[in-house]
């Protein structure tokens, strides 16, 4: 089992720390109905991910071969790694500059009146519509459908994957369910925090995944 969830942790991780579907389930959990809206933005989340994770672990294992090494996810990952890097390099340019403040996206200003359906909806959309988030759900996927282990082995390893790329909504709704004083206060600052190193973490995560990325598909090739 460990061949299966080894190569697909960083990528577990990316999905994780991507910003935006953090920001978008703390001003969720922050609105009147909070923790309706809020548990619905977790299952849309699981479930979007599990698709995706589904999807691609599905066709991986059928083009895997009987007898040999299949080349298909190194030449996944080449093209995955590529696609971060440009992302990457994309985020850096369109960075904010000192002094200048970008205004956020239009259905973030709106979120606080969202009904759970498009709650839920909102997070489906954010896992397939998010390059930072759907490049590594599918790179981590791929990891698994090409590790050489059982069905049920690979199973378990989309389980963990869908599970530790989910913790950017269940850790901040775990919280919420304290319903105190101070895990308001621990919500705000990780608001705040995000809100503010979003930029930097956008420009990191690609890069370093996207360089893991491109090194085992030149590892796999040659």
């Amino acid at each position: 089992m460990g061949e299966a969830i080894g190569p697909m942790l960083a990528s577990a991780v990316a999905v994780a720390l991507s910003p935006l579907p953090l920001i978008a389930v703390l001003l969720i959990l922050a609105s009147p109905r909070g923790r309706t809206n809020g548990i619905a933005f977790t299952i849309g989340w699981l479930l979007g991910l599990s698709a995706v994770a589904g999807a691609v672990l599905a066709a991986g294992t059928a083009l895997n071969p009987a007898r040999a090494t299949p080349t298909w996810p190194s030449w996944l990952k080449l093209a995955l790694g590529t696609v971060l890097l440009l992302l990457a390099a994309r985020q850096w340019h369109e960075r904010p500059r000192p002094g200048r403040v970008t205004a956020p996206p239009v259905w973030l200003l709106s979120i606080d009146r969202l009904s759970a359906a498009r709650s839920a909806g909102l997070a489906a959309v954010l896992v397939v519509a998010r390059p930072t988030t759907l490049v590594p759900a599918v790179g981590g996927a791929a990891s698994i459908a090409a590790a050489p282990t059982g069905g049920g082995e690979k199973a378990v390893a989309a389980a963990v994957l869908v599970l530790l790329g989910s913790l950017g909504t269940l850790v901040p709704f775990a919280v919420h369910l304290r319903a105190d004083d101070r895990a308001w206060h621990s919500l705000g600052e990780l608001r705040a925090w995000t809100a503010t190193h979003n930029a930097a973490i956008m420009v990191a995560v690609p890069l370093l995944l996207g360089a893991e990325y491109l090194g085992a598909a030149v590892s796999g090739l040659t």
